[in-house]
């Protein structure tokens, strides 16, 4: 059976030399991993964070579908001509990974994501804590809105700066001022406060990355 469906690329594993898995989140299906081919001409398509069209092959035999007809929805020429918004886009996809169970049902967070996606890649400037923000807005978007009460057991001397982010509007919790390490140690705050929610533990590799990149 074949359907159209929309998703949301969060990673790639490479399974031999002319395939590769791709974990995504699907409009209709929630998180889901597809086989696709592996040829230099394809691999734009998996960068993390695309917004494609495509059309879902269903394989009997497999829990994994094939993909056909891809089509980009959105450039994020903005996202990817840019190193600070392209590691927190990793940063992003990533998260979403690790924290989306497969096979579950998730029409409103790929809404919300894509949302969040097509946000960072028209930032033109002040976008330093976009990613605090996005985990903020990402417990909301799980069921479990942030409060102070909620978050004091995590969050320390940062406790104010946080609650200053989660209610600001976007252009004000982007001005929030925080220094690198400041913005290090509240993603582990907000990471460790949602995986305690969702129940799971979140090691997020590339928020390494951002603390280099974001250092100042």
């Amino acid at each position: 059976m074949t359907t159209g469906d929309r998703l949301i690329i969060l990673n790639t594993t490479r399974t031999g030399e002319k395939s590769l898995v791709v974990h995504a989140l699907s409009r209709a299906g929630g998180r889901r991993g597809y086989i696709v081919s592996a040829d230099s001409r394809s691999g734009a398509l998996w960068q993390p964070l695309n917004i494609l069209d495509a059309e879902v092959v269903e394989n009997p035999r497999s829990e994994l579908c094939r993909l056909r007809g891809v089509s980009v929805i959105h450039p994020l020429e903005g996202l990817r001509s840019n190193l600070y918004k392209s590691a927190i886009g990793i940063f992003i996809s990533e998260v979403i990974w690790r924290l989306v169970r497969e096979g579950q049902p998730e029409e409103s967070l790929w809404s919300w994501l894509e949302g969040s996606i097509l946000t960072l890649n028209a930032l033109e400037a002040d976008f330093s804590n976009y990613h605090l923000r996005f985990l903020l807005e990402l417990c909301s978007t799980m069921g479990f809105s942030p409060s102070r009460e909620g978050l004091e057991g995590y969050a320390g001397r940062h406790i104010g700066k946080i609650c200053e982010m989660a209610s600001s509007d976007l252009a004000g919790a982007m001005m929030v001022p925080l220094n690198g390490g400041d913005r290090s140690e509240i993603a582990g705050i907000l990471l460790k406060y949602l995986g305690d929610h969702c129940e799971t533990s979140l090691n997020i590799r590339s928020l390494q990355i951002l603390k280099e990149i974001f250092r100042d």
